[in-house]
């Protein structure tokens, strides 16, 4: 593939958000060859067999940002106003920082595993690699949407 190509489908900014085990959101912001920018949204769901990934894609154009964003916006309000007002939509994010406080510490091998009776045992960075599941390693890995093999 030559650069012009090549460069129609790198990312000049892109952003990776986890959604759980199984599902990770990629923000991608493209170049056209018009010197032009647009957004890919990427929802990618590892698969349940563990074979690849399943993706679904959405290309979001300038000219439709803001009523894309304006009718985001509206949906969302309407569920947590309207659906599910009392619905604590901050326990997602303080799971989430959780997760990845302990991920760094894995990484740092200075995981401290909480044991049931209060007691507390060092995980190491040997034992980390040895207790690491495939799926962790894998999602290491994987950095922005460009680095999934479909």
């Amino acid at each position: 593939m030559d650069n012009e190509n090549q460069r129609k489908f790198e990312s000049v900014f892109s952003k990776k958000v986890r959604a759980g085990k199984r599902r990770t959101y990629f923000f991608d912001v493209r170049q056209t060859k018009g010197d032009d920018y647009y957004l890919t949204l990427t929802e990618s769901t590892r698969r349940i067999n563990g074979d690849g990934y399943e993706r679904h894609k959405i290309f979001l154009y300038k000219e439709d940002f803001n009523r894309f964003q304006g009718g985001l916006n509206e949906a969302i309000d309407y569920i947590k106003t309207e659906l599910m007002p009392d619905y604590d939509y901050e326990e997602f994010d303080r799971r989430q920082a959780e997760w990845e406080e302990k991920r760094a510490a894995m990484d740092a091998g200075t995981w401290v595993e909480p044991e049931e009776e209060g007691t507390t045992t060092e995980t190491t960075s040997e034992s980390t690699t040895t207790e690491t599941s495939s799926e962790e390693v894998e999602e290491k890995e994987i950095e922005s949407e460009d680095d999934i093999s479909w």
